[in-house]
């Protein structure tokens, strides 16, 4: 396959996939119709809230259209905002905290919904108990004054949105309030992307024999949003229960700064992530991604306090970039399915693979854990490890053989005579010190009666662990998978390299 048809590929196998991980429109919908009525219980007539015009609307990745579906049986949260217009001289944070929950335990229904029922450090969580899978959390919150942001440099347009929000972790030891603007930040997001945002909703409008402005930004797609979902899902898989893993406001941030409206998701990915790079700054040591509605605000406050989050970042940032252009080349290309399962999961990139395989016509291995049948035989071990994949390792492979030219060639593609010499060359991402260990599995007549089919697990090379060495023997098809153990788990598994033999 020629480059540009690759590349095209890519892109379509990419959009796919973030289709896949996306939320329906009709989970946004469901969503609005949810929080719009606790706006409205709030509102009522006989409310004490009434009076001061509670206001629900919508942030964080519902708001921004970057949600990503749960990996496993989690929720959806989807965060609001439920703004009274006081001031900080009317109320304190415990009495706005306290007001909005009240009004809630007063509906026989929400009251049963409250979790905890006392409510959470910032928010009020309604939990939703049907098929929706809904966390809803609401997070009191009073207008600010805007000149402070103003001053700063923040954009009135942006600053107008500031708020002051609860906190009971500090209410009782500083006076300040708390402050936010998710509205302002999610006008700065859409601004990033203005220009296929506004395209979207023109064709949606079309589609749909509708008008532009009955359009809702979360019909549309924008590349800097699959971008994100992509991103964010790669993330959890390959840092699933790490609690250093990076964050998605730095995520986003990040992307959106780096995103310069390319039309092409595949070149928006592979702009975007370098780019992320130089978006990151550094004031007077301390390690910086600025809020851009709020200058003085740090989102990475935390990797200076803690180094192993900003490492954990730069080192995620460098495996997704190396694993996507790896995807161009084609041996990174012919190990496709291999690929994506190890990145996205195989719940989704089985459906992915599966209309790529329906486009193509060639069918793609999804195997990333857990065995495909033609894997499962009963003599291969187990891993020896609690398994916790957090890194990334691949195998690349040379077959030699006296008086014939070396052979490089891909994980079950050419069939490779009998007697050649094989070297599998593992690399890795993990941080020294680790150890390598390779499981090698034959199959066949010829392997069995010889009693050779192996499954068990082997050393590397004396001087580097991260070299096994073979020789083709028998006919059928065989595999090797390089294990990367740290710390007594393995923190990283190639999955199988398979080599046929003619």
């Amino acid at each position: 396959m020629k480059e540009r048809e690759r590349r095209r590929e890519l892109t379509r196998i990419l959009t796919d996939l973030a289709e896949e991980l996306d939320v329906p429109s009709s989970r946004y919908g469901e969503a609005k119709n949810r929080y719009e009525a606790v706006g409205q219980w709030l509102n009522e007539g006989d409310s004490d809230l009434a009076q001061y015009s509670p206001t629900i609307y919508p942030q964080g990745s519902f708001a921004l259209g970057t949600v990503v579906k749960p990996m496993g049986e989690e929720d959806y949260d989807v965060d609001v905002v439920c703004l009274l217009e006081l001031e900080t001289a009317d109320v304190t944070q415990q009495e706005l905290k306290s007001m909005v929950g009240e009004r809630l335990r007063a509906h026989k229904t929400y009251a049963q919904m409250l979790d905890p029922k006392e409510g959470s450090r910032r928010c009020w969580t309604l939990k939703y108990a049907d098929a929706s899978r809904f966390h809803l959390d609401i997070l009191p919150a009073i207008p600010d004054d805007p000149r402070w942001l103003v001053a700063i440099g923040v954009p009135e347009v942006l600053a107008e949105h500031a708020i002051c929000i609860t906190d009971r972790e500090t209410w009782d030891t500083d006076v300040t309030w708390p402050k936010s603007n998710p509205q302002g930040y999610i006008e700065w997001f859409k601004q990033r992307m203005r220009i296929l945002l506004e395209r979207g909703r023109r064709i949606a409008a079309i589609e749909t024999r509708a008008d532009v402005q009955d359009i809702p930004d979360y019909m549309v797609r924008t590349p800097l949003q699959r971008v994100i979902q992509i991103l964010k899902r790669h993330r959890d898989v390959r840092y699933n229960g790490d609690d250093d893993k990076p964050i998605s406001i730095i995520i986003t941030t990040l992307a959106a700064r780096a995103y310069d409206n390319e039309d092409d998701l595949l070149e928006a990915l592979l702009n975007i992530v370098p780019g992320m790079r130089n978006t990151i700054g550094n004031r007077n040591g301390v390690w910086w991604v600025e809020n851009p509605v709020n200058p003085q605000e740090n989102f990475a406050d935390k990797w200076n306090e803690t180094p192993r989050k900003r490492e954990t970042f730069f080192e995620w940032l460098d495996t997704v970039e190396r694993e996507h252009n790896d995807l161009l080349s084609d041996s990174g290309f012919t190990a496709l399915g291999q690929r994506i399962a190890e990145s996205y999961g195989e719940r989704d990139a089985s459906v992915v693979l599966q209309k790529y395989t329906k486009r193509a016509g060639t069918i793609v291995s999804v195997s990333r854990n857990t065995a495909l049948s033609k894997f499962n035989v009963s003599y291969r071990q187990k891993p020896l490890w609690p398994v916790a994949q957090r890194y990334y390792v691949s195998i690349s492979v040379q077959a030699a053989r006296k008086g014939f030219r070396t052979i490089n060639f891909a994980s079950g593609s050419c069939a490779i005579p009998k007697y050649y010499s094989l070297r599998f060359q593992a690399k890795t991402d993990v941080p020294r010190p680790f150890q390598a260990h390779w499981q090698v599995v034959n199959t066949g007549d010829e392997a069995c009666r010889q009693n050779d089919l192996r499954g068990g697990f082997y050393q590397g090379e004396e001087n580097d662990a991260l070299v096994r060495k073979e020789r083709t023997r028998y006919t059928g098809m065989h595999w090797i998978e390089c294990f990367i153990v740290k710390d007594d788990r393995c923190v990283a598994r190639s999955g199988e390299f398979v080599v046929n033999i003619e």
